[in-house]
């Protein structure tokens, strides 16, 4: 059996400047990893963060979107490219996505 990895992405609502993502880019968001993965999951409740780049501090209100996957060196490189081009669609600075081993039961 092969051993299972978590990939959690923390996906902006509001883009840098304080504007709220339009739904429909979400969707495509969530589509993409249900079309790579099979599935995807995500969380509704409030997040709330604040963080700073250089003298800016930006607060953001995220949703937590998790994968859980074959802990495959071809899922890492997904998710390493997938950032890449989620912080172009959301026009973000960088977006969190952090990764840990799971034991599915």
């Amino acid at each position: 059996m092969t051993a299972s990895r978590r990939y959690e992405i923390l996906l902006p609502l509001r883009f840098n400047d304080g504007q709220a993502i339009p739904p429909e880019v979400i969707g495509e968001t969530l589509l993409e990893l249900r079309r790579q993965f099979g599935a995807v999951s995500w969380e509704t409740q409030i997040i709330r963060g604040l963080w700073q780049h250089d003298e800016q501090v930006y607060r953001d209100n995220p949703m937590r979107v998790g994968i859980d996957v074959a802990d495959l060196p071809e899922n890492r490189t997904f998710f390493q490219q997938f950032k890449e081009r989620l912080k172009q669609r959301f026009n973000q600075i960088d977006i969190g996505v952090t990764t840990h081993p799971i034991d599915v039961v």
